[in-house]
């Protein structure tokens, strides 16, 4: 007979973060907005030609991927951030210069965020990139971009998104 009595039941794993939990941040948002309906007043500027369209998003997961691609919880970045807390300010900042993400800035108000902003750098033999990111929960984000690949002409990306109410 074969006893079975030390079998472990699949428990669901808890990921604990070190840091402000940026992509679950954005997801839930991005499904908050999804079940709004909201429409957006978008703008695209590539080297100073704008494009403005009012469209309604169907995936705001999509729309703000970038944001979400940016979150400092990796398990090889744990520990690679200097953490300033200032009343309803919240900084990290990269201690390791191979890491993307230079900074990340939430600013809180009633507990609540009401500002993030990014900071996100690649610098490589082939590619050049800057990038600034800003979200304000209930009314707009903004992907600020300038990149150089080598052999091209730098470009700059600017991609404004209002919510509209």
């Amino acid at each position: 007979m074969i006893l079975n009595g030390c079998s472990q039941t699949d428990q669901p794993k808890i990921t604990v973060k070190a840091y402000f939990d940026l992509k679950g941040y954005f997801e839930n948002e991005a499904d908050r907005l999804d079940q709004l309906g909201l429409k957006v007043n978008k703008s695209v500027a590539i080297n100073g030609i704008e494009e403005h369209k009012t469209i309604k998003i169907e995936d705001f997961n999509n729309e703000l991927s970038s944001f979400i691609a940016l979150d400092i919880n990796k398990a090889s970045w744990r520990g690679d951030f200097t953490v300033k807390k200032e009343k309803d300010i919240t900084v990290y900042t990269a201690n390791n210069e191979k890491i993307p993400v230079k900074k990340l800035e939430i600013q809180f108000r009633n507990n609540h965020v009401s500002s993030i902003l990014i900071i996100n750098k690649v610098d490589n033999i082939l590619y050049r990139s800057a990038d600034t990111l800003v979200y304000k929960p209930n009314q707009f984000y903004e992907i600020r971009k300038t990149q150089k690949i080598k052999l091209l002409k730098q470009k700059k990306y600017i991609v404004k998104g209002k919510l509209a109410t």
